[in-house]
C-alpha cells in the first residue's frame, strides 16, 4: 500500500474512527492489527521474518529477566551469609548467562539482516578474490527480496535487547506488545528508530481524541504530502536524467542537478516524517523527530546530527560509545598520549570508535563499495575534524573570528551544504566509478550559452516555476523554524488565512503531486 495513494488516507481515517471508539484498554490491539496489515500488504511471504525477530527478542529478554530476578531473590535471602566477593562471583556468573543470551539473539538477527541485504555483495567480493588466483567461481543463483522495513525493525528491536541487557528497561511480558513495538507501521519502512523507552509505554497508555491533536496532525500530515508529492517527486525525473546520463550534460547543469538530488531526498525523506508523525499526533501518540533543518548545519558532524537523528542516535549509543569507553581503546588512548601528545592522544579513542560508526553506516545503507566510500568520506571529515579543532581554534582566535558572526555563520553553512551534497550524490548515480564520473562532469564544460542549458532535464517552465516555488517555501519554513516552531507560528494567523493556505496546498497536491506521484515508486529511503 502506497503511503501517498488514496486507498492508505481512507485506511489511516477508519483505523482513527475505531481507536478512539473501542475501549482504551484495547487501543494498543488495534494498533497492532493495523500494523500487522500492513505489512502483510507490503509483502506477506517475509512476515514469518519479522516475527522470529520479535518471538527470539521476547525468549531472550524473558531469560534475562528471570536470570536477573533469580539472582536478586537469591542475594536478598542470603544477604546474611553470603560475602562480598562471593556476591560479586555470582552476578559475574549470572552477567555471563545474560551476555549469552543477548549474543544469541543479537547473532540470529543481524544474520538474518545480513544474508538478505550482503549475501550477493559478498559473493561477489569473494568470486573477485578468486578470479585474481584462477580459483573457481560460485554462482549466484539465489534470488533474495529484502524483507519489508528489516533493516528498521531489526536496529529497534536489537536496540531494546541490548537495553533489557544492560538493565535499562524491564523486559515486557506480553508478546503481542512486544510484537506491536518491533512492527508499528508508521515506522517500519523508514524509522524513526525509536527506543523502547520512549515509545512502548504510550502503547499502553489510554488515548482520548483531541481537536488539537487532529488538527495539528492534519496540518502536518498535509505539509508532508507536500514535500513529498509536489517537490521531491517533480523533481525526481530531473534527478533521474541527470544520474542516468550525467555525461550529456554541461557542467553548471549536473552540479545543479546534484543540488536537485539533495533537495528531492530532503523533501522525500522528511515528507515521510510529517506524513507519519501527523498521524500518530491524530492517534496521540509522538515519534522521535528525525530532521533538525541539518542543511543548515556548520560541520558535517552537526550535520549528521540533525539528519536521520534517530539513526545517529541507534550507532552513538549501541556501537560508538561501547567502543569509545571500552577497556582496550582506553589502554590505546593512554599509550597514545604518551606517544603522541595530549591533544591526539585524547582524540584517537573517539576515532576509532568513528571508524566503526562510519564503516557500518556506510554498510547499512547499501551493500556496495560506493556506500562504504560515502561512509568513509563523512567519517573521514568528521574525524579530521576533530583533529585539528586545537589548530581551528588557534586560527579563528588569531583571526579574530566569533562563532556569532553572521558572515562566519553563513561561510560555515554554505560550506557544509556544498560538502554534504557532493558526498551524498556518491553512492546514487549507481557503481563508485559512476559516481566520480559525475563528479568530474561537473568541474567540465562550464561554457553554457543560454539559462536554458542549466536546465535541459526540466519537463517544462510551469513546472520549473512549481519547483522554485515548492523549494522557496521549504526554505523559508526552515527559516522560520529557526526561533519558531512553524505550527506555533502559524496558529498565530487568522483561521481564514490557515484554512486558505492550506487548501492552496491541497491543491498544489492534487493538481501537480498526483500525477507525478503516478509513474514513481515509493519512498527513497525504503529501499534501505
Amino acid at each position: 500500500m502506497r503511503i501517498t495513494s488514496m486507498s492508505f488516507v481512507l485506511c489511516a481515517a477508519a483505523l482513527v474512527v475505531l481507536y478512539y471508539r473501542i475501549p482504551k484498554k484495547w487501543q494498543w490491539a488495534a494498533l497492532l492489527c493495523a500494523s500487522l496489515g500492513f505489512y502483510a500488504a507490503g509483502g506477506l511471504r517475509y512476515a514469518g521474518y519479522i516475527l522470529m525477530t520479535a518471538a527470539s527478542t521476547y525468549a531472550a529478554t524473558l531469560a534475562m529477566g528471570r536470570v536477573s530476578q533469580k539472582q536478586k531473590a537469591y542475594i536478598a535471602a542470603n544477604r546474611n551469609t553470603l560475602t562480598k566477593a562471593e556476591k560479586s562471583e555470582i552476578k559475574k556468573k549470572n552477567n555471563r548467562k545474560k551476555k549469552g543470551l543477548m549474543v544469541a539473539a543479537l547473532v540470529l538477527n543481524f544474520g538474518i539482516l545480513c544474508v538478505f541485504k550482503y549475501f550477493h555483495f559478498a559473493l561477489e567480493q569473494l568470486n573477485h578474490i578468486f578470479s585474481l588466483f584462477g580459483g573457481l567461481q560460485l554462482k549466484d543463483t539465489f534470488t533474495l527480496l529484502v524483507p519489508l522495513g528489516i533493516s528498521f525493525y531489526t536496529f529497534q528491536t536489537m536496540g531494546y535487547l541490548v537495553d533489557v541487557y544492560w538493565g535499562k528497561v524491564e523486559p515486557e511480558r506480553n508478546f503481542g506488545k512486544l510484537l506491536l513495538f518491533v512492527s508499528f507501521f508508521p515506522q517500519i519502512t523508514q524509522g524513526p528508530i525509536s527506543s523502547f523507552a520512549q515509545l512502548a509505554p504510550q502503547f499502553t497508555q489510554p488515548h482520548s481524541f483531541t481537536y488539537e491533536n487532529y488538527a495539528g496532525g492534519c496540518q502536518r500530515m498535509i505539509w508532508g504530502f507536500f514535500k513529498k508529492m509536489v517537490l521531491a517527486n517533480l523533481l525526481a525525473p530531473c534527478v533521474s536524467a541527470v544520474f542516468e546520463n550525467y555525461s550529456a550534460y554541461a557542467g553548471p547543469a549536473v552540479l545543479i542537478g546534484m543540488f536537485f538530488y539533495s533537495i528531492q531526498i530532503y523533501a522525500d525523506f522528511s515528507g515521510y516524517m510529517d506524513i507519519m508523525c501527523g498521524l500518530c499526533q491524530i492517534l496521540d501518540i509522538r515519534l522521535t523527530e528525525n530532521f533538525e533543518r541539518p542543511y543548515f548545519s556548520k560541520s558535517i558532524a552537526e550535520y549528521w546530527r540533525r539528519w536521520h537523528i534517530s539513526l545517529g542516535a541507534w550507532f552513538k549509543n549501541y556501537i560508538y560509545y561501547p567502543i569509545a569507553v571500552s577497556k582496550w581503546n582506553k589502554r590505546v588512548g593512554k599509550w597514545s598520549q604518551k606517544k603522541l601528545g595530549r591533544i591526539f592522544g585524547q582524540a584517537l579513542p573517539a576515532s576509532i570508535a568513528l571508524v566503526a560508526v562510519w564503516l557500518c553506516t556506510g554498510l547499512w545503507h547499501g551493500a556496495s563499495w560506493s556506500y562504504i566510500a560515502w561512509g568513509g568520506l563523512n567519517g573521514l571529515f568528521i574525524i579530521v575534524s576533530l583533529w585539528m579543532e586545537p589548530l581551528y581554534a588557534a586560527a579563528r582566535k588569531k583571526l579574530h573570528l566569533q562563532e556569532s558572526n553572521w558572515f562566519w555563520r553563513a561561510f560555515q553553512v554554505i560550506r557544509t551544504y556544498i560538502l554534504v551534497c557532493f558526498i551524498k550524490v556518491l553512492p546514487e548515480v549507481g557503481t563508485l566509478g559512476q559516481g566520480l564520473g559525475l563528479w568530474r562532469q561537473i568541474f567540465t564544460g562550464w561554457n553554457v550559452a543560454s539559462f536554458s542549458q542549466l536546465f535541459p532535464y526540466a519537463p517544462g517552465k510551469e513546472t520549473l516555476l512549481i519547483l522554485f516555488f515548492a523549494m522557496a517555501l521549504l526554505f523559508t519554513t526552515s527559516l522560520i523554524q529557526r526561533k519558531t516552531p512553524i505550527r506555533v507560528w502559524f496558529g498565530r494567523f487568522p483561521s481564514a488565512i490557515r484554512a486558505l493556505a492550506l487548501a492552496g496546498l491541497l491543491f498544489f497536491i492534487v493538481y501537480y503531486g498526483v500525477p507525478a506521484s503516478n509513474d514513481l515508486g515509493g519512498f527513497l529511503y525504503a529501499q534501505f
